[in-house]
Parts: structure tokens; C-alpha cells; sequence
């Protein structure tokens, strides 16, 4: 079982990113073998909208979001974890859902499975908000579950925390580091 844990934000060592730990190591104690890409490391160019992907299923830009594609092909869960801002993901995770055209290409266009077999694939949705609003999460959910439906990942849940804006105010919050964990555990078990 591989896990991938895809990272969001740009604040390194944030509330995201401890939530994305805890995901990481409750799937690692099931015995998962786990890996995590921090996006805002990664030189990703914007979609161009060139439509060359809807040709070859492949996008014509040579950047470390070719290693992305990798890794989702290669995982058999997929975590992604960003914070909320304004209203969505974060610019880096939106960067990169953007750039998954190329897969959209390959199952609607070229009648190819997005990531190139049909292995059952599950995915997490993780983040915080600072806001405390009702329907906060709404259109980074309404994003998310798109993406994996195009990429043909079900939708396995979400870990969702409103009024959390503070660096590492999250570790103030067990319970929520604790649903993180089992999160992982039960993504991992299947």
C-alpha cells in the first residue's frame, strides 16, 4: 500500500502541514509505505491551455509536475492537505489540480484510464480555515472531489478544522491530531 501525502501550503511546519504528519504516520503504522511531496518545493508552471495533452494525454511542459504524475500513478491513496484560503485550496494545490488537465485529457478525450491502470485508488481531503463559517470548506471540497473524480480516486472523506489560523495553533487541538492519525490508519487498512 502506497500513500501519497500531497502538501498545500506554503507555511512549512503549519496546521496543515502537522495535520498531514499525522496522516502520514497513522498510515505508516498499518504498515503503508508513505510518501510526501510539499508542492510549494516543486517548480510547477501554470496550464498554459495549449491543449496539447488532449493529443498525447501527456502535458508538454517539463517540470517537476511530471514527478507529480508519478506519484499519483504509483500511490494507491492520495491525501491532499491545504489550507483554506480565500475560499479554496491554496494557490500551490490549485497550480497543481490545474495541471492535472493532462489526466482529464487522457480519460475524456483519449478513453485512457488518468493514471494508467484501474487499481482502485482512495483520497483525503485535509485543511483549516481561520474563518468559522458554515460553508467555509464548501468550494475547496466542491474543487477537491472533482479532481478525484476526473483522476478516478474515490472520495474517502475529509479532516476539516474552521477557526485554526495561528502557526501550529493545531497542536492546541489533540483530538484534532488524533483524528488525523486514525485517519491515516483507516486509510491504509482499505
Amino acid at each position: 500500500m502506497r500513500v501519497l501525502g500531497i502538501a498545500g501550503s506554503p507555511r512549512r511546519g503549519g496546521n496543515t502541514d502537522l495535520l498531514l504528519a499525522e496522516v502520514m504516520k497513522g498510515a505508516a503504522s498499518r504498515g503503508a509505505e508513505v510518501k510526501t511531496i510539499v508542492l510549494n518545493d516543486l517548480k510547477i508552471t501554470p496550464c498554459q491551455h495549449c491543449d496539447a495533452c488532449l493529443e498525447a494525454g501527456r502535458c508538454r511542459l517539463d517540470d517537476d509536475m511530471q514527478m507529480v504524475y508519478t506519484e499519483l500513478e504509483q500511490a494507491d491513496r492520495v491525501v491532499l492537505a491545504s489550507p483554506i484560503q480565500f475560499m479554496g485550496p491554496s494557490a500551490q494545490m490549485k497550480l497543481m489540480i490545474d495541471r492535472c488537465q493532462a489526466l482529464w485529457a487522457r480519460k475524456y478525450v483519449l478513453k485512457r484510464p488518468p493514471l494508467n491502470d484501474r487499481r482502485e485508488r482512495k483520497g483525503l481531503f485535509v485543511s483549516v480555515g481561520a474563518l468559522r463559517k458554515a460553508d467555509l470548506f464548501t468550494p475547496a471540497l466542491t474543487i477537491v472531489k472533482t479532481l478525484f473524480r476526473v483522476i478516478d480516486i474515490t472520495y474517502a472523506g475529509e479532516l476539516l478544522f474552521p477557526g485554526i489560523d495561528e502557526r501550529g495553533a493545531i497542536a492546541r487541538h489533540p483530538e484534532a491530531l488524533r483524528q488525523a492519525f486514525l485517519a491515516g490508519q483507516k486509510l491504509a487498512s482499505g
